[in-house]
């Protein structure tokens, strides 16, 4: 059949299924939850995989959901992936009262977004067409946060690495998949826009504590040694050091302090810290976050304190790939001519997808249609065809052209790509991080 045709066939079967697409995500926007704990979110997108008769695994990841489709003769496998956490935002209109969760990330538009793409290749009929199978993947805890809570995860044998992509190449949920595609919302982007992105930075994880002695703060401050002060003066040794830092290598280093003492009236004895190493590469990961363990420490030693610092894997750099990308800007403009395509080039936020991005070929599309900051409560959708029925198009008309034609698109896609790590070398070096 014609490819255009099938095209067609699949942004129909999308625009006719606009209302339960944009019902899933408003439904995912009012109980948003945080990484690993994406329960409610995780049954929505199984259920609604389900109806469109997709076969269904859940639990990957422990909240995973991971549908596949056969096309009608064997090939590659293509994915959409879409991110089932929420992050912390309490002064979201819709943050969860409890948990200071809301989707001021926009995660839920990305689900609506694979699901959407899903509605086009299970109800177009073109699944006969395409030589090898689809996955519609909805993975947790992109956002990396509550690190003390992932590492009590870690330590009950729930998780082997902190990050959801990370955790599912760990458990081998991406073994059978050969490319992925995912998008993410932009910032300050209402109009119709797709910013194709080639990198991003990666960054190690680390918790920080420091012990010092308690004593009345008013009556006996020298039989103390202040925990506080200690972190204070690391954090000045870091903000020292920013100077050294290249630009080439975007590193960013930001810290918060998650407890800082307990009583007012007694010199702090015990407080913690958890921060990021960002940067473009992991050589520049590795060669900066040393430096950083060494101006916390110099911050304990000065006071007289114990400093405990724990190194944790966090994400890879992104490397998205270039003949992935130029089908994204070709079928943008299908699903919608006035779109404007931009170049993102370089950001220097982290997305696990980097992860996969060693492995495989991948992209990771910002999509206009929403205002505001991300991570911020004036975050919000203005135009939901431009922010989810728009990728959902790219992206399905996209499998049409991976997997028709005895899947020649992709097949010559897989025999240029040269994956930067073998999953056994991903794990190592992820692995290498603890300590």
């Amino acid at each position: 059949m014609d490819k255009e045709l099938l095209k067609q066939q699949v942004c129909a079967a999308i625009d006719a299924s606009a209302a339960k697409i944009k019902a899933i995500a408003d439904g995912i926007a009012d109980e948003p939850e945080l990484g690993f704990k994406e329960v409610k979110t995780s049954a929505k997108v199984a259920e609604f995989m389900r109806e469109l008769g997709l076969d269904v695994q859940t639990g990957l990841a422990i909240n995973g959901v991971k549908g596949r489709a056969h096309g009608g003769k064997p090939g590659p496998t293509a994915a959409v992936l879409g991110e089932l956490d929420a992050v912390g935002c309490p002064e979201s209109a819709k943050a969860d009262p409890l948990t200071g969760a809301a989707h001021a990330c926009g995660h839920n538009l990305q689900i609506a977004t694979m699901l959407g793409a899903a509605c086009g290749i299970m109800k177009s009929g073109v699944l006969k067409e395409l030589a090898g199978d689809v996955v519609f993947f909805g993975v947790p805890a992109e956002e990396y946060i509550e690190i003390e809570y992932r590492k009590k995860l870690l330590e009950a044998g729930k998780l082997h690495f902190l990050s959801g992509k990370g955790q599912l190449i760990y458990e081998g949920a991406f073994d059978d998949i050969d490319m992925a595609m995912q998008m993410h919302a932009d910032k300050n982007m209402p109009r119709p826009t797709v910013s194709i992105g080639d990198s991003s930075n990666g960054f190690v994880g680390k918790t920080v504590r420091y012990i010092g002695k308690t004593a009345h703060a008013a009556d006996a401050p020298h039989e103390g040694i202040n925990a506080l002060n200690a972190a204070m003066l690391g954090l000045m040794g870091i903000n020292a050091l920013r100077e050294t830092f290249r630009e080439q290598d975007v590193v960013r280093v930001h810290p918060i302090i998650t407890k800082g003492g307990d009583f007012v009236n007694s010199v702090p004895a015990d407080v913690r810290m958890e921060l990021y190493v960002r940067a473009k590469t992991m050589q520049a990961i590795d060669s900066t976050h040393s430096r950083v363990d060494a101006a916390l420490k110099a911050g304990g030693d000065a006071i007289g304190a114990e400093t405990q610092i724990v190194t944790l894997p966090g994400m890879m750099p992104l490397n998205c790939n270039r003949r992935m990308n130029e089908l994204m800007v070709e079928n943008s403009r299908k699903a919608y001519p006035g779109v404007d395509i931009k170049d993102a080039g370089h950001f220097s936020a982290s997305t696990d997808m980097g992860d996969v991005s060693h492995l495989m070929p991948v992209i990771h599309p910002f999509i206009g249609g929403t205002d505001g900051l991300l991570h911020t409560g004036g975050f919000h959708v203005v135009d939901f065809e431009a922010a989810v029925l728009l990728p959902a198009k790219a992206f399905a008309m996209m499998l049409v052209d991976l997997l028709v034609d005895d899947a020649k698109e992709a097949k010559g896609i897989l025999a240029d790509f040269k994956p930067i790590l073998t999953k056994e070398e991903y794990i190592a070096k992820m692995e290498s991080y603890f300590s």
